[in-house]
């Protein structure tokens, strides 16, 4: 095994100069909805900001791989908006602080995300580079992964745009591929890239597998701040253009920053490949093997759990409270409650607490399609799971119907809700755990266990937890409309009025 310490010691000498630091900028790409996972993963709580494959979110194994890197400097994030408070409290769990959270009105591919992360760290270290990773896959052998991005690093610092290609396994319809050229002079195991195949059909997948300096493309890049910004000038002058208003037209928001939503939008909806790489002629890749998956998929999924958990049987990867016999080659996760299955194979089955997928695994990579087809029928079931998470807590819908709904709600120590009304609905709330503060037009009192209140429609009312300990609590909504869109906020900690 490489010694770790040894490793940090390359990467000065790679990421360092005496002219100027040309420090090593980390930007996670964390603005995918991971349709291909649902019911897992839903566009208000995608699969990498959740535990897939270790105790840890996707999103902080990424950042982590990262951290002990010399001259690494804090991430920089790019999300969806919805996602914000998620992914900070994310971060402040494994003790890091992000340069800055960029928040994406609308997701607009990598092209656009990697241009505004170039010209915000062109202002803090034109001569650094950008590592940019996917917050959503993994990566089994880190040392082998940090050892690439030195090699890559010294191209780089030369004006290389380089890429990392993984050899394939099998043939990959779902992958990018990569053809190799010669090594180029002066750079130790970086190779020139002839040329970038999107998402082959079976037949040239295929052939491209058994193709001797073909590799799979990691969707990670080592990009050299200014050079890359110059190609993108040439190359895509109205990208830049849209990323640069977008930037000038944008505002800080507590510790985030909104992009300015129409700017944004106007640029072209381009993946980096088809942007820049394919088109540049100082494209690098550096070919490594660090256990590397993009974890996009159900069979995927499927098969990164049983290469970590080698001791199941017949294939199987069980999750949760599963009951199975006679069952061979199946992926079967139940969150919340019992699954049994008897006498079936090649299948898996996801049981959430609102929705059930089963589907043979041969096309259970085909997931997305019919996710489309849902949202198309604005199925809430598309973008959050039945517990949805805020920056004070989250709440669960337990029951509706008719004129009521009912739910579990969760507040941090210390959080507190807006100060709100509702228009149609009154709440009722039922203290089950810990103490509420209750603000109810201008008069205020705790609740202690056992303990409830009423709040009428029209009154201006604030709930807090004053308490060390979460707060659980029962919410009955009860009125003609009950939409989470029937919120006025008069204040609000989470810059949310």
């Amino acid at each position: 095994m490489r010694d770790t310490q040894s490793l940090n010691a390359v990467d000065v000498s790679a990421l360092e100069t005496a002219e100027a630091p040309r420090r090593l900028w980390p930007v996670l790409l964390s603005g995918g909805a991971g349709t291909r996972l649902w019911p897992l993963s839903r566009k208000h709580y995608p699969k990498q900001l959740q535990a897939l494959l270790s105790d840890r979110t996707m999103l902080q194994e990424t950042v982590l791989r990262t951290r002990d890197l010399a001259g690494v400097a804090p991430p920089l994030v790019v999300c969806h908006q919805e996602q914000r408070f998620l992914v900070t409290e994310q971060l402040a769990a494994v003790g890091l602080a992000p340069q800055r959270i960029v928040l994406e009105p609308s997701g607009r591919n990598t092209a656009p995300a990697l241009v505004v992360s170039a010209l915000l760290l062109a202002g803090e270290d034109p001569q650094g580079l950008l590592l940019a990773q996917p917050a959503d896959h993994h990566i089994a052998d880190p040392e082998a992964f940090r050892a690439a991005v030195a090699q890559a690093a010294r191209a780089a610092r030369d004006g290389w745009l380089v890429t990392f290609g993984v050899r394939p396994t099998r043939p990959e319809t779902g992958y990018g591929y990569i053809q190799a050229g010669a090594a180029i002079d002066g750079f130790e195991g970086v190779r020139a890239v002839l040329s970038f195949v999107e998402k082959p059909e079976a037949a040239t997948a295929a052939r491209l597998a058994g193709s001797p300096g073909c590799y799979w493309n990691s969707g990670v890049f080592l990009l050299p701040v200014g050079p890359f910004l110059d190609e993108v000038r040439r190359l895509q002058p109205d990208l830049l253009a849209a990323c640069e208003r977008a930037i000038a037209e944008g505002r800080e928001d507590l510790e985030f920053f909104r992009l300015d939503a129409e700017a944004f939008e106007s640029a072209p909806a381009l993946p980096i490949d088809k942007a820049i790489m394919e088109l540049s002629g100082r494209v690098a890749v550096v070919p490594v093997e660090m256990g590397w998956r993009d974890v996009g998929s159900w069979p995927v999924l499927h098969e990164a759990l049983r290469t970590l958990r080698p001791t199941e049987s017949d294939g199987n990867v069980f999750e949760g409270d599963v009951e199975a016999e006679s069952v061979r080659n199946c992926h079967i996760r139940a969150d919340g409650r019992l699954v049994a299955a008897l006498g079936v194979e090649d299948l898996t089955i996801v049981v959430t607490d609102d929705a059930v997928l089963v589907a043979r695994t041969d096309e259970a990579a085909r997931v997305g399609a019919l996710v489309e087809r849902l949202g198309r029928r604005n199925r809430q079931e598309v973008l959050h799971h039945s517990t949805v998470y805020r920056p004070w807590g989250s709440y669960q819908s337990v029951d509706s119907g008719e004129r009521f709904q009912v739910k579990r709600i969760v507040v941090k120590p210390g959080a507190e809700l807006s100060l709100q009304m509702h228009h149609h609905r009154a709440e009722h709330w039922i203290v089950v755990r810990g103490t509420a503060r209750v603000h109810c037009d201008g008069d205020e009192r705790l609740l202690h266990e056992n303990q409830s209140t009423y709040i009428p429609p029209g009154t201006t009312h604030r709930l807090s937890n004053p308490g060390i300990l979460p707060l659980h609590l029962i919410e009955v909504q009860s009125g003609s409309y009950l939409g989470e869109d029937d919120i006025v906020r008069f204040q609000d900690s989470y810059g949310r009025s």
